[in-house]
């Protein structure tokens, strides 16, 4: 079950469950939609992997004692600011890579 962090990793904004902007890799790294785009250029800093939207647990228990109610979102915050020069070799590497083939 995804942990569905609370806020972007690099500009904190808030991503609440339902966030259509949550971004996240094979290892759940979160990241706002802007910062996918504009800084990580679907690279992820952390695995170099690449990002996919966030799913949305539904808040209502459709199917017994499966729902936000049931198991809500988590409340840790992972904050690691984006180091630019890092990441643009990391995006020189693997920028041109579609994800599936890294």
């Amino acid at each position: 079950m995804l942990e569905l962090r609370p806020t972007c990793e690099n500009c904190r904004k808030s991503l609440p469950p339902d966030s259509t902007e949550a971004m996240i890799c094979t290892y759940e790294c979160t990241f706002c939609r802007d910062c996918v785009e504009k800084i990580l250029h679907n690279v992820c800093p952390n695995c170099g992997g690449g990002f996919v939207p966030r799913p949305i647990r539904p808040k209502t228990a459709h199917i017994e004692n499966v729902s936000l109610q049931h198991q809500p979102a988590g409340a840790r915050e992972v904050y690691s600011p984006i180091n630019l020069d890092t990441q643009a070799k990391l995006i020189e590497k693997l920028g041109n890579i579609p994800p599936e083939q890294r």
